[in-house]
């Protein structure tokens, strides 16, 4: 790999610059560790002990160019060797030993080392384990760690629990680090069904990675301030303290924090004591907290902030919001303390299970990669997944923090309580959650009809991923999951979105009360314990036994076939005859699946009705059977996959495509709404297929002049995208935009009318979307009215520094008066966004920032990108991203993220989510053969440096790119007629 091209003269001066960096980094680090050792801040203690010693903990950034955080090139001595039959060579644990309870104390330093400007923190831990089969090694997992030699001269001490039987001693230890262990030889073998406690001081950088034990920082009242946090998913417990870092490993945690006066220390378990210690001069605090319950490594959490809160108590459950403090009085936590405790309650029923912690604590992080993480009691989140300010919030702003609260509590049983044995069953956990935090919402806020939303927000939107050869099961092999880049690459919309589908069909065909029986008895019988997708699939079984329901099949054997294959059916029903078949939906047909053979053939629920009239559900059990109820006759049509409860597409015969297209422009109420957006998702996709012609799936818009509702009209606009993507550089476009300007029109004006000229804002949930959907539309196909409105109310607030705008709006009003504008605009935009305290708000203005049609400003802001005092290296990403879907930067970011990937992946984290957002972003207008050829360059000149969470993209980038070019050069110039003809028509 690495055949390539050339470096660009910009990437190798950078690269020098990193270098002496990193260089002068390990060095400073080096001394500090050396200073804090002199010091002997926390001094060893006797680690046969179980209860209070102090172990401080370090973390470790996230890979970047420091050599301490990345493997040296294999050139070098220091060199750790390539995997081999060793164990410190594989990359999972041994089942020799296992872990029960950890000691571990902290100290992070919120002010920097004055000689080395670094943050760090010390800590020594002790782990009591035992012995499951005689060994004489010791693995355990480090990142990132500067140990301390004890007074054995190893990295670590061992001793026995029980006196009678001795430890043998260490003779060697040392660092393994592409494998991230400590690795401990012994001068003799461990016994057997004997404890032993092993003890550890350690030193680690604060770093501003956003991974394991971090640092955050924020301005308020004009003074920088540090807080010390954590992320520990998938696998930076490491980097904070030595542990055996798989989630299996289950044990009991007591934490101690070290930490100055003025501020809080928080961790999973409940405030014990905090009383005054003196450490070399200094005077503070040490907090002590109860231990936890029997859990994974990854759910652990300590925060040192001077974060302030609020609280309730739900039912002996302690509830506390804590944020910044000019936020927590501005009243952004009461949105969030409020509907903690209803959804809280609500999942104690559904589950028919008590949460098992005394409080749940969450928390608002001011740099936070994921949007919430589901540390048990003590969740942390993005601020915008958090915080809500009604005069800067809009609707979809109070929604997200619903919905996330509601997934990260059931994270408290499916996830935390019972834990998935190892990461390939990642999406029972992700999915699980993904899918009921629509319940938790709908209970939090019930007229929202929030559940509703969960075919656009995930079904559909794992669809497009689904249908790529580059797409992956559910459910791997163990084995096939080995190295953290692997275990962070399975959290993408498979794991979670199609996780959630697959899940909601089976609770709808077993129906609810069968669902939450077989969850209850599930959760029971694992409770602080590990289990495996197939333990939950005997549970639903045995509750299907006992209430009666009949399947024609075992649960098992219906959803293996969801579950271990990839992709998805496109079931094709023929009104003429009744048949009914499946295949294996691929979005371009000519592509070739290469992954291990699989018959591509589901057991598949179909609901259906018949012209308004709901029919009993039927199974699909082979590639075809015959169903004559299916038949229609006359003007009779059939509509399956009602309310789009089951993962599949669906296509009819030509006939009954008619009929369905005549109901829509007749009487579309006779077709329920979620399925009048199943219609036309369905229909733009299969014509992408080649499965139906393109003209067939243009022609369901037509009757959109007559529809008021949210999801038929979001479903359409996720579908024309594409065709934005492909044609807003070609002779296509004009015609697309009148065309389409036409449609919308009926809709702007008719919230207009409702709105009384804009004033009020619509009752309806799902209304104050659609009120943003026409507005945004009819602005972006340049309908002057609409233009002319954005731009007024942007320049009204940027002449009397009043900003009116109804949150709903601003988004989109932001983006089009930027559009229109020139520098004054963009400069006001950025300066109100370097100022915001609203995090939503600046989140709006990020966004908006990237609608300029000023190129000089687009490659500024690209750049701002990597200057985190601008742009916060949790939104560089998704701020890049942003350009992307303006045409005029999509050049700029591309070229951007080719001259800077190095340093781009070094600094941001191999680990992290959003690469893979990052790497579909940036490529998906791609649609000529130069572009494809750009993009197999840009593997292969980095495949030294690597993509991280983002390889698999990368490869489904290049099989995208290769679909739509095939697509543009044969649907171009029908698309270009029809769009023609129609709005010509008009």
């Amino acid at each position: 790999m690495g055949t390539g091209y050339y470096i660009r003269k910009p990437v190798g001066i950078v690269g020098i610059i990193l270098g002496a960096g990193a260089l002068a980094t390990i060095i400073a680090l080096s001394v500090v560790y050396s200073q804090e050792k002199a010091k002997n801040i926390v001094p060893p203690t006797d680690a046969g002990t179980t209860t209070s010693n102090p172990h401080v903990t370090t973390t470790t950034p996230a890979p970047s160019n420091k050599p301490w955080t990345t493997p040296a090139p294999s050139n070098k001595p220091w060199t750790t060797p390539a995997p081999s039959n060793k164990p410190w060579d594989k990359y999972r644990l041994p089942n020799s030993l296992v872990p029960d309870n950890y000691n571990v104390t902290l100290w992070p330093r919120l002010t920097a080392d004055l000689t080395t400007g670094l943050y760090i923190f010390t800590g020594h831990s002790s782990v009591e384990f035992e012995c499951a089969e005689e060994t004489d090694l010791i693995l355990i997992h480090s990142n990132k760690l500067n140990y301390t030699k004890l007074d054995n001269g190893k990295f670590a001490r061992l001793v026995s629990v029980n006196s009678a039987v001795k430890a043998p001693s260490i003779k060697d230890s040392w660092l393994q680090n592409v494998t991230q262990y400590l690795v401990l030889q012994l001068d003799g073998k461990l016994v057997k069904g004997h404890r032993y406690h092993l003890y550890a001081e350690f030193t680690g950088e604060l770093a501003d990675d956003l991974g394991g034990f971090y640092r955050s920082e924020y301005i308020e009242d004009g003074v920088r301030k540090i807080i010390a946090t954590t992320q520990m998913q998938p696998t930076d417990a490491r980097k904070a303290f030595p542990c055996f870092d798989e989630p299996a490993m289950k044990a009991v945690f007591y934490i101690t924090v070290i930490h100055d006066h003025g501020t809080t220390a928080l961790s999973n378990g409940k405030e014990k004591e905090s009383t005054n210690i003196i450490v070399d001069g200094h005077n503070l605090l040490k907090t002590v907290f109860e231990p936890t319950e029997r859990m994974s490594t990854y759910l652990l959490a300590f925060i040192v902030s001077d974060f302030t809160y609020i609280s309730n108590t739900t039912d002996r459950v302690l509830i506390r919001i804590f944020a910044r403090k000019s936020a927590i009085t501005a009243g952004q936590g009461d949105y969030a303390l409020n509907k903690t405790g209803p959804i809280l309650n609500f999942f104690e029923k559904y589950f028919n299970s008590s949460y098992p912690l005394p409080k749940s604590d969450q928390i608002a992080i001011p740099d936070f990669n994921a949007g919430a993480m589901e540390n048990w009691g003590l969740i942390t989140y993005r601020e915008t997944a958090l915080l809500y300010d009604e005069a800067f919030s809009s609707t979809s702003n109070k929604e997200r923090i619903t919905t996330i609260i509601a997934h990260e509590l059931a994270h408290m049983w499916f996830g935390n309580l019972v834990t998935l044995r190892w990461w390939n069953d990642l999406w029972l956990n992700e999915g699980f959650a993904s899918y009921v935090e629509y319940l938790g919402a709908d209970e939090a806020e019930p007229d929202w009809n929030v559940k509703d939303l969960i075919v656009l927000n995930d079904v559909h939107r794992v669809f497009a991923v689904d249908a790529l050869t580059s797409s992956h099961p559910l459910s791997s092999n163990e084995d096939d999951i080995q190295k953290p880049a692997q275990i962070s690459e399975l959290f993408d919309a498979i794991s979670y979105s199609k996780g959630a589908s697959v899940l909601r069909m089976l609770s709808h065909f077993l129906t609810e009360e069968v669902f939450k029986r077989g969850l209850t008895t599930y959760l029971a019988e694992f409770a602080f314990k590990n289990a495996v997708y197939t333990d939950l699939w005997t549970h639903l079984q045995m509750a299907v036994n006992a209430t009666g329901i009949l399947l024609h099949d075992p649960v098992e054997n219906i959803m293996n076939t969801w579950v271990r294959q990839m992709g998805f059916p496109v079931v094709t029903i023929d009104t003429d005859t009744g048949v009914v078949s499946q295949n294996h939906f691929l979005l371009d047909p000519d592509s070739k699946v290469t992954t291990p053979s699989h018959n591509y053939e589901w057991i598949v629920p179909i609901t259906w009705m018949k012209t308004g009239v709901k029919k009993e559900l039927v199974w699909l059990r082979e590639k075809s059977d015959t169903f004559d109820a299916m038949r229609a006759t006359g003007s009779e049509w059939v509509l399956a996959n009602l309310d789009v409860v089951g993962y599949y597409r669906v296509n009819y015969d030509r006939g009954n495509w008619d009929r369905l297209l005549s109901g829509l422009n007749t009487n579309h109420m006779l077709i329920p709404v979620i399925n009048r957006a199943q219609l036309v998702d369905d229909a733009f996709n299969l014509a992408r297929a080649k499965i139906i012609p393109t003209v067939l799936a243009l022609n369901t818009t037509k009757y959109l002049k007559n529809e008021k509702e949210y999801m038929p009209w979001q479903s359409t606009l996720n579908n024309l995208d594409f065709f934005y993507l492909m044609f807003d550089r070609t002779e296509v476009y004009g015609p697309m935009q009148d065309y389409l300007r036409q449609q919308v029109t009926p809709l702007y004006d008719y919230y207009k009318n409702v709105t009384d000229n804009w004033i009020k804002i619509p009752d309806r949930h799902m209304d104050q979307y659609n009120q943003v959907t026409a507005i945004s539309l009819a602005c972006r196909t340049g309908l002057g009215e609409c233009q002319t409105l954005a731009e007024r109310w942007f320049k009204n607030w940027m002449d009397s520094g009043e900003n009116q705008i109804h949150p709903n709006l601003r988004s989109t009003v932001y983006c089009n008066a930027i559009a229109a504008g020139g520098t004054k605009e963009w400069e006001f935009a950025w300066s109100v966004f370097q100022n915001a305290s609203v995090a939503s708000e600046a989140e709006k203005l990020r966004s908006a920032l990237a609608c300029t049609k000023q190129t000089w400003l687009l490659n500024r802001y690209l750049e701002y990108t990597l200057d985190p005092t601008k742009i916060r290296k949790q939104d560089a990403t998704s701020t890049i991203v942003y350009v992307t879907n303006n045409v005029i930067g999509q050049s700029l970011a591309w070229d951007f993220v080719r001259a800077r990937w190095s340093y781009i992946f070094n600094e941001y984290g191999g680990g992290s989510f959003s690469f893979a957002n990052l790497i579909n972003g940036v490529t998906k207008r791609f649609s000529t053969e130069f572009e494809l050829q750009q993009l197999k360059q840009f593997k292969a000149d980095n495949a030294d440096v690597g993509f991280g969470s983002g390889t698999l993209a990368v490869d489904q980038s290049i099989e995208r790119t290769m679909a739509n070019i095939k697509w543009v050069a044969e649907n171009k110039q029908n698309v270009l007629d029809w769009f023609e003809a129609e709005a010509i028509s008009k």
